[in-house]
């Protein structure tokens, strides 16, 4: 009995003993690698069988428990210098030490990204420069074969114009006449409530055709044969024809409404009309 005494009370300890140094370790005042972890698995086998009461199994585990923190320190340990963006730092003093003065310069001007840059005229650019100059043949000799030829003006008449597609085959006011003339039966066709979607109106079998309706649609506007409604909430246009021209035009139509007549919104219309 004696000796079973002695044998637990060197037991505890040496496991008090091993907690402290675990604990140092893991408050980083000594090395992970300091702990030889096979030998203190050892001696907490050898003194397990002796234990049998309660406060010397938790000596036991707690002993465990601050040694697998040490196992798991050790690990880290290894993990980072394992990685290849690690360098020991006495290994690195050491090499800058036997490193020559040209060779720092020479590593230091290689990994060196300087993020301001400085351009300042330079003797060599001077130079090249006036070389560049000197090259050039005179202003004289440069021109010299220009031709530049006198052309005698002519008269185009009207008919040419008008195959030309300069000018239509009626006069402008005539035109435009037609033009109101063609709305106000198109909105009474299709219109509702004396209105008529604008691209109803405009729209043509041709793109170039709608453009140039929505041009006349323009002047039929700006001389007062016409008004638009502009629904911004619905996003619509539609045109309304007026009776008889207005003689302030000016004074119905103030503002200047510009309307894209784009290749896609043609393409558009001409898609929904596709039945």
């Amino acid at each position: 009995m004696p000796a079973e005494k002695h044998e637990k009370r060197q037991g505890k300890e040496r496991l008090e003993r091993i907690i402290e140094m675990c604990m140092a370790i893991e408050n980083h005042q000594a090395d992970p690698f300091t702990l030889n972890v096979d030998d203190i698995i050892g001696v907490v086998k050898a003194y397990f069988p002796h234990w049998d009461q309660p406060e010397e199994l938790k000596l036991d585990a707690e002993a465990l428990s601050h040694l697998a923190s040490v196992i798991k320190l050790q690990s880290e340990w290894v993990k980072q210098r394992s990685t290849s963006l690690y360098t020991d730092p006495f290994l690195l003093e050491e090499k800058i030490r036997q490193t020559s003065k040209n060779g720092m310069v020479d590593v230091f001007a290689a990994a060196w990204n300087p993020i301001v840059d400085s351009e300042k005229l330079t003797l060599p650019t001077l130079a090249q420069g006036l070389l560049y100059w000197d090259a050039l043949a005179p202003l004289g000799n440069r021109w010299k074969d220009i031709d530049v030829s006198k052309v005698q003006t002519g008269q185009v008449s009207r008919d040419e114009m008008v195959k030309a597609r300069v000018l239509g085959d009626r006069e402008f006011g005539e035109e435009l006449e037609c033009y109101w003339q063609e709305l106000k039966l198109k909105t009474a066709e299709k219109g509702k409530d004396g209105k008529l979607e604008y691209w109803s109106f405009i729209g043509a079998d041709t793109y170039e055709e709608t453009v140039q309706r929505a041009f006349l649609t323009a002047f039929l506007v700006t001389y007062g044969y016409a008004t638009l409604e502009i629904d911004r909430l619905e996003e619509t246009v539609t045109i309304i024809p007026f009776d008889k021209p207005r003689e302030e035009p000016l004074s119905v139509q103030s503002t200047s409404v510009p309307i894209a007549v784009s290749v896609e919104d043609y393409r558009k219309w001409k898609e929904e009309k596709q039945p």
